[in-house]
């Protein structure tokens, strides 16, 4: 058991392929689940997606780049993953790779499940 998270892109006709896979990197969770309750999410943010939108990946790239991710502890969530270096490297991939379904009329989210 163990936190589990998903980024995922969907296309125009409603297809979901997965571009990006991360173990237990509870610190990109915490960011998630910020963005998440700012964008109105109320429910638990386990299994609940959350939709990306170009804003919120230069937001996303603006505090990778600055190590500024939140210290975000739970009880399957592993050992603080604000500073690690692949988490890091990942994640900028994601961002990368995600921008460029954003443009080809994808949309793209994060999903969680612990």
């Amino acid at each position: 058991m163990g936190l589990d998270a998903y980024g995922k892109v969907k296309s125009p006709e409603g297809k979901v392929t997965e571009i990006a896979y991360w173990r237990k990197h509870n610190a990109l969770h915490g960011w998630m689940e910020k963005l998440y309750r700012k964008k109105g999410g109320t429910e638990q943010f386990n299994c609940v997606p959350v939709e990306l939108n170009e804003i919120d990946l230069e937001l996303l790239e603006l505090v990778m780049s600055n190590s500024l991710l939140p210290e975000t502890k739970g009880f399957f969530f592993g050992g603080d993953t604000r500073f690690c270096e692949h988490y890091q490297a990942q994640t900028v991939e994601f961002i990368r790779v995600a921008r460029e379904y954003l443009a080809k009329g994808y949309t793209v989210a994060y999903d969680s499940w612990w």
